[in-house]
């Protein structure tokens, strides 16, 4: 291998007669004076006679092709491997064309590709195109994980990517980018099981109901996850304490459950007052309801007449009363419009418990995994965000000013569809906090990872903050723009996003300097969504089916002569309630798969075993 054509300091072309270069793999140039300098493969080109095309497209040109003949190549009958490089590091001058190119060993490579050993570091794959390396791998760097290619498992041969997690310290916050099938959600699964394993405590809002590492992966026996990581539902076993909630937290939730009018956000602010629970909060919105409907002058006439009203009547519209002198320039309509959101909140079941298990289980080291549709996470991730941000916040400013504050430890905030939580162009209920800990989170050690699929539509200040970026697959031209103005990816690597295959992706780490293709490796655990839907849907039908042979096995053969006399007692046994035409559908679909054997005969129609 020899670098031809005309060099810069920062690419050269490399060409060989029977090397065939690989895009990604590194490469040493032999130039003494600059220090033996390395690079990276990034565009391939191969020429062979007996393909009738030119040089005239490409990276070639005519200055390439001047000096493959001078250097005794022959352009007419040789098959020629060429190669664009550019290097990690500009050189101070240009590369000496002429100069020897080889493969380099791993310790020549080391500070470019490792920066942190295993046990201290996220295993999240394998380097692409680093498989020539292998034997020069130390051992702590082999058989660290399995990967799948073309449905094919194998084990590692290449260099391990570790993602050095205490560097996020001064380059913090992740995000991970790709559409529909590439791989986001695998590689953000592979990434909070290596987050377990260094029980860095982590919350997750997972509007998909699939972070669940209960499951094991086929071949991955003796691997158990289910004491590091805890899953909580919101309504079910999480909530919002609502005594502890400021005026400014209960507008915000509100207009999660729907947009708020100014004269609905006057109302929360007049009516609302601190310490108030839900009951009391309610009560006071649902009878200065009926105040307004009744209005002051009928609730007065009630007060002063009092004939026929009871002790609690008479309390109560003396409640109307002052709610009336307080409030009473109050629109009726936003006020139901405040007692509307409140009680789809509280259906929602999100004031009926607290987050006293998710405080448990960061103090613990776990992931805590919060389920709940979109709407709701969108709500309750702005009250629970900014709880625990704010308890990590005063302990370390406590610990400034040399005072006594109460351990709460640093953890890592992930969401996938980041962008319904960090919206660019208009609020959502946990954009500002989100914001905020993107900016400075980094001091208090609470960190962000973003996953979405519309990186164009994620809020652009929290994008800029994003250190260390995981591009898979990208189709849309808007997000691959995104991408390229956010990375340091190069044209080529832009050109490549739409063809990535599932599981490969571009590593864009202010960590590493530079990008890096990785092949994710396979999870320990697998989603509960794993099994394909219309597999799912033929189990069904297959379940289904052998219900009804089982519940008419004691009955065959049976004539449709003879229906109406068993189907009460057919339908007891399949606990439905199926009339005779549906029957006879059921089993004219089952002569039709062959698991029943229809018989035609002159006074009717039969079904026997098959």
């Amino acid at each position: 291998m020899q670098v031809v054509g005309i060099t810069t300091q920062h690419e050269i072309y490399v060409v060989s007669k029977e090397y065939k270069f690989r895009i990604n793999e590194i490469l040493l140039i032999e130039d003494a004076i600059l220090g033996n300098p390395m690079g990276e493969v990034v565009e391939t080109f191969s020429y062979n006679r007996f393909i009738p095309m030119g040089f005239d497209k490409g990276i070639v040109d005519g200055q390439v092709l001047k000096t493959l003949e001078q250097l005794g190549y022959d352009i007419g009958a040789d098959e020629i491997n060429l190669s664009k490089v550019r290097l990690f590091e500009e050189a101070t001058q240009p590369i000496q064309t002429g100069a020897s190119v080889r493969a380099p060993e791993f310790s020549e490579v080391k500070h470019f590709l490792v920066k942190v050993q295993p046990s201290e570091g996220l295993v999240l794959g394998e380097i692409r195109s680093t498989d020539h390396l292998m034997g020069t791998l130390p051992s702590e760097l082999k058989q660290l994980m399995k990967i799948q290619e073309q449905e094919v498992k194998r084990d590692q041969n290449g260099v391990p990517f570790i993602f050095d997690i205490k560097a996020m310290q001064q380059y913090p916050h992740i995000g991970v980018f790709g559409g529909s099938g590439s791989g986001k959600s695998f590689g953000l699964r592979v990434m909070l099981e290596e987050i377990m394993k260094q029980s860095i405590p982590t919350i997750v809002f997972d509007p998909h109901f699939e972070m669940n590492f209960s499951y094991l992966a086929d071949g991955m026996e003796g691997k158990d996850y289910r004491n590091q990581f805890l899953s909580v539902q919101i309504g079910k076993d999480v909530g919002v304490d609502f005594s502890s909630l400021t005026t400014r937290d209960i507008e915000r939730l509100l207009e999660a459950a729907g947009s708020l009018s100014e004269s609905m956000v006057n109302v929360i602010q007049s009516v609302h007052k601190r310490k108030d629970s839900y009951q009391s909060f309610s009560d006071r919105i649902s009878n200065l309801i009926d105040a307004l409907e009744l209005g002051k002058q009928k609730v007065e006439a009630f007060i002063y007449d009092g004939n026929g009203l009871s002790r609690e009547q008479l309390e109560q519209y003396d409640t109307y009363q002052k709610l009336l002198n307080q409030f009473g320039s109050l629109p009726l309509p936003s006020v139901k419009g405040i007692q509307w959101r409140l009680n789809r909140l509280y259906q929602a079941g999100l004031f009926q418990h607290n987050i006293r298990a998710i405080e448990q289980g960061l103090n613990s080291g776990k992931l805590v995994v919060i389920q709940g549709s979109v709407w709701l996470l969108q709500v309750f991730s702005s009250y629970v965000i900014g709880a625990l941000y704010m308890k990590r916040r005063s302990y370390k400013d406590a610990k400034l000013q040399n005072e006594q504050g109460t351990f709460f430890p640093p953890f890592i905030i992930v969401t996938d569809e980041a962008h319904n939580f960090a919206p660019k162009g208009y609020e959502a209920p946990a954009k500002g906090v989100l914001k905020e800990i993107a900016q400075e989170g980094r001091k208090y050690g609470v960190f962000l990872i973003f996953a979405t699929q519309r990186p164009t539509l994620l809020d652009e200040t929290i994008t800029a903050q994003l250190n260390s970026k995981f591009v898979f697959r990208t189709v849309r031209g808007t997000d691959i723009q995104t991408i390229k103005e956010e990375t340091d990816l190069t044209q080529e690597e832009g050109k490549r996003l739409p063809y990535l295959r599932s599981g490969d992706v571009f590593v864009s780490s202010a960590i590493f300097g530079r990008t890096i293709a990785i092949r994710v490796r396979l999870a320990d655990t697998t989603s509960p969504h794993v099994l394909n839907p219309f597999d799912e849907l033929k189990a069904i039908n297959d379940q289904g089916d052998e219900e009804v042979l089982k519940a008419i096995e004691p009955l065959l053969p049976l004539s449709e002569t003879a229906l109406m006399r068993h189907i009460e007692e057919i339908n007891k046994a399949l606990g439905k309630s199926w009339d005779v035409a549906r029957l006879k559908g059921e089993l004219e679909q089952l002569a039709q798969k062959e698991k029943l054997k229809k018989v035609k005969n002159p006074f009717a129609t039969i079904y026997d075993r098959p």
